[in-house]
């Protein structure tokens, strides 16, 4: 093979494969779509003037391709049913036809044609050497399956930056959950009252906590707060014993009568005769102030829905 006929093929597949793989070098994924690519500044061809010029292709999105010529300079190329794609023809021989799809990135061409309205080279021939084309196969095949490696990893990376969000949404959750564990809501409020100096529950008294047990048997996360009190009759250290006698009477009928675990229940305490609610000077009063008041109180933290992450619903 002779020099002559050797060169064209060395520089054409060199600067074929420098084309191809600067964009990975500079960090950069050569896009199929040139119109979308921010970085490319196209220049426009008048319209219905006929120009020629030499470059090499760059990218390509169906029937336009990019070509950038020697003074790096970005034209948009139209290829119609009427463009003529070729190789360069020898002495009284024609070139060798190629079909439109063979058009490669990094392939060197001639293109002659008149501009559009849209400022696009509407493309009258098309002319390369054949070695040229050899070169951009090669560097074709060698560059392609690294870009799509690249989108594969970056499809990776969406997917993470994804999970990533739903993890920080459920961390969002139940930081709020746990903020919310001090804090109650009360659903119902009852009190029952007693003798002077018993702590005996009466018919009534049983007939008031049964209506609040039976409001217990759906709910979730709740609690019950019972706390006795008495009237001024008596003294101090008896009205405290006395007291806590009547809210453990009440924590004892509800855990055996109506199942409630003990777990559910605040420590009873008992207040003497420090809360009152009423007078102690008229028996009315007094009898107010005999009472054991019970709340059935629901955790907010606890209670809150747990979101389900849409991971964990993915096929």
């Amino acid at each position: 093979m002779s020099f002559r006929r050797f060169y064209p093929f060395t520089v054409g597949c060199v600067l074929a494969v420098l084309m191809s793989v600067a964009p990975a070098v500079l960090g950069q994924v050569a896009t199929t779509q040139p119109a979308r690519d921010q970085s490319m500044t196209l220049r426009s061809v008048p319209s219905g003037a006929k120009m020629k010029f030499r470059g090499v292709v760059i990218s390509r999105d169906a029937d336009i391709f990019t070509i950038r010529d020697r003074s790096r300079a970005d034209y948009q190329v139209l290829i119609t049913d009427s463009t003529s794609i070729k190789t360069h023809g020898g002495f009284l021989r024609s070139g060798k036809k190629y079909p439109v799809t063979d058009i490669l990135r990094g392939l060197i061409v001639e293109v002659e044609g008149r501009g559009d309205a849209q400022g696009q080279l509407v493309a009258d021939k098309i002319r390369f050497n054949e070695s040229d084309m050899r070169a951009a196969i090669t560097s074709d095949t060698r560059v392609s399956p690294v870009e799509a490696n690249q989108e594969r990893m970056a499809g990776q990376m969406d997917e993470l930056y994804a999970v990533a969000a739903e993890a920080r949404a459920e961390v969002k959750a139940v930081n709020e959950r746990v903020s919310a564990l001090d804090d109650y809501d009360v659903q119902e409020t009852v009190a029952v009252t007693f003798r002077t100096n018993s702590a005996v529950l009466s018919p009534e008294a049983k007939q008031h906590l049964d209506e609040l047990a039976a409001k217990t048997t759906n709910a979730k996360a709740f609690m019950i707060e019972v706390a006795g009190h008495t009237d001024s009759t008596g003294s101090e250290a008896k009205n405290f014993r006395l007291s806590r006698q009547r809210a453990d009477a009440v924590v004892q009928y509800l855990a055996v009568t109506h199942k409630i675990p003990l777990r559910r229940f605040v420590t009873p305490m008992g207040y003497g005769k420090t809360e009152q609610v009423a007078d102690n000077t008229s028996a009315a009063g007094r009898l107010q102030n005999r009472r054991v008041e019970v709340k059935m109180i629901i955790n907010r933290g606890l209670n809150q829905p747990t979101t389900t992450s849409s991971s964990a619903t993915r096929p």
